[in-house]
């Protein structure tokens, strides 16, 4: 079979956001369809849409896997479902998102799955992220990860816990 190397976001900013995410990075390691291969620091942020919410802490990681995106992509949904995910308004609070942010080089529009995510050029709480595990992973733009986060800055955005503090 053929392994596929993808990218995911991981936020949460309800309950225990950083009990989440770590949680969650267990969660990701532990499930055998796949292979964990590095995860990013956690890092804190403030809300991307409605501001009337508590902040977000956030990471990235990377997996192996012999899925297929859109597979991959229904079963980070059900892991979402599992921490208790409600899909109650657009950009809101949530106690897991994982979002599928690259998968090998492909380039999915359909409104079941988008790669690369939308939004992955233009936020901080990704890219800086991405930028610690594969900063010379080539985007769909044509700049690297670590070229990219040179297009934005690290306002808002702080570590909370270094990845080499984190075991799972």
């Amino acid at each position: 079979m053929t392994q596929h190397k993808a990218f995911i976001a991981l936020g949460s900013n309800l309950g225990k956001p950083t009990e989440n995410l770590l949680s969650a990075l267990k969660a990701l390691n532990e499930n055998p369809r796949w292979q964990l291969s590095a995860y990013s620091s956690l890092y804190g942020s403030k809300p991307m849409g409605p501001q009337d919410q508590p902040d977000y802490v956030n990471a990235v990681c990377s997996v192996t896997t012999e899925l297929a995106a859109a597979e991959l992509l229904q079963a980070l949904h059900d892991i979402e479902d599992a921490f208790g995910r409600k899909r109650v308004r657009h950009w809101g609070e949530r106690t897991l998102d994982l979002d599928l942010l690259l998968f090998n080089e492909e380039k999915h529009h359909s409104q079941q799955l988008q790669i690369p995510h939308p939004g992955l050029y233009e936020r901080n709480f990704v890219l800086f992220p991405l930028a610690e595990i594969a900063p010379d992973k080539l985007l769909p733009n044509g700049n690297t990860v670590k070229q990219q986060t040179e297009t934005l800055t690290e306002d808002g955005l702080d570590v909370i816990i270094c990845s080499s503090e984190i075991i799972i």
